[in-house]
């Protein structure tokens, strides 16, 4: 019910954003114009097709969902940007209203120059989405070199790969995970971390294009272990949690395990759980009191609210995710805002977090302000 109301209400806001740029585009095809009728059609088939493919999703034949799906996840981010285009076009035709800075070439073929302006507008936001594409399938290495003030048992140092959001489904398919698998494995991991997110929503897309057979192909010699995320709970976290632990997963779900006799991983339940129908989480408290402290501490928890509770609890590394840092300029600048850290490298005290952009992508397949991530720590114990 609660995926149903999430959907209605981001239907309502597209569609009212969509329809503001639809009337300024039409207003700028000139009247009797053969192209008017078309712009109409294809406008609104396009502004809904992600919507549609949500809805016709496992009720028609893959393929049609999936192109549906691809040109709505598009659709979204053009709709920001053709928003902030129409938005300053109208702030400066306000402006002209009372100071009549336009030079005659406009004013004496003002329609011709709408629509003028009407493709280069198009054109422009065409060109961000293919740069933002390319930018989004080609996630880079960040590398961090860490000291924890703990000594573990039997290692000096520890390798970790760390790769949050990867959000698999119908958008991030077989052939871009495959990639990213192998980008980790060759940072020969000792141990893989994806701190939530791992799947889109629906389970059904992973389970049709067999994405468990590339997370099994994730090489780690201590394993690979992941938390839930706000996205495996929207689609129903036990199933995607069932199929993650078939194909070699250890999700920790509110509990803590010892790695190789030498550190300790603490992962939470994501906060949305009882949102979407699940039992409350534990507090970090009623986790660390299970977790053997006498070793490092290294914390996944998917949304990086509420930071100082790690530094409270002594835990020596937070891993989050969650935030992707906007994934589309300028909506980084509001989670900025919403967030102490956003993305990247943070210190309290003894504690270290890192909150990574991710290395999938939400909706659009398409990044612009950001690079995504596969983040490798070299840690130290001291």
């Amino acid at each position: 019910m609660r995926m149903i109301i999430f959907f209605a209400v981001f239907s309502f806001i597209t569609g009212l954003i969509s329809y503001y740029f639809f009337i300024r585009g039409l207003q700028s095809i000139p009247a009797g114009s053969g192209l008017r009728y078309p712009y109409i059609v294809v406008f609104w088939m396009i502004a809904f097709s992600y919507i549609g493919g949500r809805i016709l999703e496992n009720r028609v034949p893959a393929f049609a969902s999936d192109i549906l799906l691809w040109i709505g996840s598009f659709w979204i981010a053009a709709t920001i940007y053709f928003l902030l285009a129409v938005a300053m076009l109208d702030l400066v035709r306000l402006a002209n209203h009372f100071l009549h800075f336009y030079p005659a070439v406009v004013t004496n073929h003002y329609q011709k120059s709408k629509f003028i302006l009407m493709l280069c507008v198009t054109g422009v936001v065409g060109v961000l989405l293919l740069i933002g594409h390319i930018n989004a399938i080609l996630p880079r290495i960040v590398t961090m070199h860490l000291s924890v003030p703990r000594k573990a048992s039997r290692l000096d140092q520890l390798n970790i790969v760390a790769v949050s959001d990867i959000h698999l489904g119908t958008i991030v398919g077989r052939s871009r995970f495959d990639q990213i698998v192998d980008r980790i494995n060759r940072l020969n991991p000792d141990v893989v971390l994806l701190p939530g997110d791992i799947v889109d929503e629906d389970i059904a897309p992973v389970i049709r294009q067999n994405l468990g057979e590339s997370l099994k192909n994730i090489h780690s010699r201590y394993g690979v272990f992941g938390v839930t995320g706000n996205h495996e709970h929207i689609g129903g976290a036990e199933r995607a949690c069932e199929y993650l632990v078939a194909h070699g997963i250890t999700m920790l779900r509110d509990r803590s395990v010892k790695v190789a006799d030498s550190f300790v991983l603490v992962g939470r339940e994501d906060r949305s759980s009882v949102a979407f129908g699940g039992n409350p989480r534990k507090s970090l408290s009623e986790l660390m009191e299970s977790a053997d402290t006498t070793y490092p501490i290294i914390l996944m928890d998917h949304q990086p609210f509420r930071l100082s509770e790690a530094a409270d609890l002594n835990v020596d590394l937070q891993l989050s995710g969650h935030t992707h840092y906007g994934q589309l300029w300028p909506i980084n600048y509001i989670v900025d805002r919403v967030y102490e850290l956003a993305w990247g490298y943070k210190r309290k005290g003894n504690t270290q977090y890192y909150v990574s952009c991710g290395v999938g992508t939400w909706g659009p397949p398409v990044r612009i302000g950001n690079r995504p991530e596969i983040v490798q720590f070299q840690i130290q114990f001291r």
